[in-house]
């Protein structure tokens, strides 16, 4: 794979992974608001978001298994943080929402 196929992925990742983040900090607004049908409409099209994110990752990691050479470069460092950030925050969002609902 060379660098400028590495760099697509790794900017694939970083689009929808940063979308996605977007989504769950709507989501949040929506929380606050009490607003929860559409926190849960957010929370979903973030996931979407976060499996086209996946689904270059996996890209990458069957490139990987069937020989291809990847040399990791820092954007894709990048890219993997910001997914795995994002995963996490999504996570902690759905949990938000349920606390919400409890005392709200």
């Amino acid at each position: 794979m060379n660098t400028e196929e590495l760099q697509v992925a790794a900017f694939e990742i970083i689009l929808n992974s940063g979308n996605a983040r977007s989504i769950v900090h709507e989501a949040f607004e929506a929380m606050r608001e009490g607003k929860y049908d559409l926190a849960t409409e957010k929370l979903k099209a973030s996931n979407e978001e976060l499996l086209k994110a996946h689904q270059a990752q996996t890209d990458l990691l069957q490139e990987y298994a069937c020989g291809t050479e990847i040399n990791v470069e820092i954007i894709m460092v990048h890219a993997q943080d910001h997914l795995m950030t994002t995963m996490t925050l999504r996570e902690v969002a759905l949990e938000m929402l349920e606390l919400y609902k409890r005392v709200g």
